[in-house]
């Protein structure tokens, strides 16, 4: 019933919205529906509630929506692209460029084309189940769950954080626990605990949302509440037809001057995958 009530309200100042004078929230409200219909009504009830309802009324279901939105910004129903990623610190820098395909929030491939000395090492990801594939042994392995938050490629990055699944937003119960302004946006703080039989080894996340679903900050928390490691957006721009982070930064708190970079060079989403991509035997034997 409160449900309802409160879904009531919020399509009631929504017309209310469109059919008087405030031209900003008209504008964006108008814009929404147009540009990204299938996350028009999502939003409203998000964005509008969010200014009717006390942040202990999203603990579950609101906080645990924008996150599911935010996975979808990011990954589409497919999508492909082409990125760089900079490892750096103190005393040397290197680079490598990598291709990535998603389908749905559970499958996902990531291939490194250069340098030489690292192109075709792969990591393909199937529901939740992860295999690598390393050309300097030959061979394809699958990686068990304590190895999960391994480093990946030498990087900040772990294995898990490469792929970008949908692992916190199913073993994670998501609190809204504040909302803040910057640059024109509506900023929503969500803390994310894992479930008790989750297997992850975090205590708990904080994710910096920004209204339009372009995730800005994510912390990471041991068991003890230690703040361990950061994922900061540096960059935000248009690829592929959407406005994406273009350049993230992951950095471990106690290494000074020590982080590891991607930039996005190209993405598109909605792309038409062929049969076998998401294959242990097309991890071995690329043939995208």
């Amino acid at each position: 019933m409160v449900t309802i009530l409160i879904i009531g309200l919020v399509l009631f100042f929504s017309v209310l919205i469109l059919a008087t004078g405030h031209t900003a929230w008209r504008g964006s409200i108008l814009e929404l529906t147009v540009k990204r219909p299938w996350q028009s009504l999502y939003s409203v009830f998000v964005i509008t509630g969010l200014a009717l309802i006390p942040l202990d009324g999203f603990t579950q279901e609101g906080a645990r929506e924008i996150v599911r939105l935010t996975i979808e910004q990011w990954r589409g129903t497919s999508s492909h692209g082409v990125f760089t990623m900079t490892i750096h610190r103190p005393d040397w820098e290197r680079s490598m460029s990598m291709r990535s395909w998603t389908r749905g929030d559970k499958d996902s491939l990531v291939r490194v084309t250069e340098p030489p000395r690292d192109a075709d090492n792969a990591t393909l990801t199937i529901d939740n189940n992860m295999w690598i594939f390393s050309p300097r042994v030959n061979r394809v392995i699958k990686m068990p769950s304590s190895m999960l938050n391994q480093s990946w490629m030498g990087s900040d990055f772990s294995n898990n954080d490469i792929t970008k699944g949908n692992e916190i937003l199913n073993e994670y119960e998501h609190t809204l626990v504040g909302i803040d302004q910057q640059d024109g946006h509506e900023i929503y703080a969500i803390e994310s605990i894992p479930n008790e039989d989750a297997a992850v080894v975090w205590g708990r996340e904080v994710l910096r949302i920004r209204d339009d679903y372009i995730l800005l900050e994510h912390l990471f928390y041991d068991q003890d509440d230690v703040l361990i490691k950061s994922l900061e957006s540096l960059e935000i721009g248009e690829r592929g037809g959407r406005t994406v982070a273009t350049r993230q930064r992951m950095a471990r708190v106690e290494m000074e001057d020590e982080w590891t970079e991607i930039y996005v060079e190209e993405m598109e989403f909605g792309v038409e995958l062929r049969n076998g991509l998401f294959t242990l035997s097309n991890l071995r034997n690329p043939r995208e």
